[in-house]
């Protein structure tokens, strides 16, 4: 089994996007940059809302609220990558009053990936720094099998094994969990139909992130991410495992920050560099 998978399922309609589907809850009129980040798998913009607090004034906070979760829990989640990147393009393209940045993590490097791709087959602004985390890249093989057909008892069983990241709240209410379930079995979906192909390399530099105790994105499934980009090309590890972005946060935030204020800094007509309030961070070169 690989990433580039064939959908043999009959796509679903196409679906109308909400009005929320991308959030900014703290809008910054003097931001130079703006960080859309990407949801994991059954994650919402709630998992990003704490990095508000920790981002220098330049950059603006935008997060994708997919349907199926949070204030779009009633709404039908998407179960194939093109669904969803169609209602995000047009989303994001809006947002061009500032050089964007991707961070996608897990399902939402995937994602983010493929959105920036449709930006560009759209001749539409892609993102000045793609960061990617937690995601082996997509033309690599994945060595698992396909969970999301599972009845529920094994399915949760296989999420807990791959990520250990349902919450114990979730584990001990069936009734919670039976809510939850069709969204994560609906990212699962959209993840194991995905198909890739093979396209000529982004221009936009590209950062792979991961945890060095990660087994599904290993420092080998990071670095095979150098052939989606003709620029600039990174990758770092954190302690950690699947979910470091929650147990190493603040370095991730220091590398974020340092990032953005390089990839700004190297776009034509940037001016004045922001102040990233760190030094320059080493980062393995792929």
């Amino acid at each position: 089994m690989t990433e580039s998978r064939s959908a043999n399922a009959t796509p679903e309609p196409t679906l109308v996007p909400a009005a929320g589907l991308i959030l900014r809850p703290a809008p910054r009129p003097q931001a130079r940059a703006r960080l859309i980040c990407f949801p994991y798998a059954g994650g919402g913009a709630a998992a990003w809302h704490p990095w508000r607090a920790l981002l220098p004034t330049w950059i603006e906070l935008a997060m994708v609220q997919l349907p199926g979760r949070e204030g779009r829990l009633r709404e039908r989640a998407y179960t194939r990558m093109e669904s969803a990147v169609e209602a995000i393009v047009p989303a994001v393209a809006a947002l061009d009053d500032l050089p964007c940045v991707f961070f996608g993590h897990s399902m939402g490097a995937l994602i983010a990936f493929a959105t920036a791709r449709a930006l560009r087959a759209a001749d539409a602004p892609t993102p000045a720094l793609l960061i990617v985390s937690g995601r082996r890249a997509p033309n690599l093989v994945d060595p698992e099998p396909d969970i999301h057909t599972l009845a529920d008892g094994p399915f949760v069983g296989a999420l807990i094994r791959r990520y250990n990241a349902i919450p114990r709240v979730l584990l001990e209410d069936v009734e919670l969990l039976r809510l939850f379930l069709p969204t994560l079995r609906a990212d699962l979906e959209l993840l194991e139909t995905y198909a890739y192909t093979p396209a000529a390399p982004l221009a936009s530099p590209m950062l792979a992130l991961g945890g060095d105790d990660d087994s599904r994105a290993r420092l080998a499934d990071l670095a095979g991410w150098r052939a989606q980009t003709s620029g600039p090309f990174h990758t770092q590890q954190f302690p950690g495992g699947h979910f470091y972005i929650n147990t190493a946060r603040d370095a991730l935030i220091e590398t974020l920050v340092t990032a953005i204020g390089e990839a700004i800094t190297a776009l034509p007509n940037a001016g004045a560099q922001p102040d990233p309030g760190t030094a320059p961070l080493q980062r393995s070169r792929t």
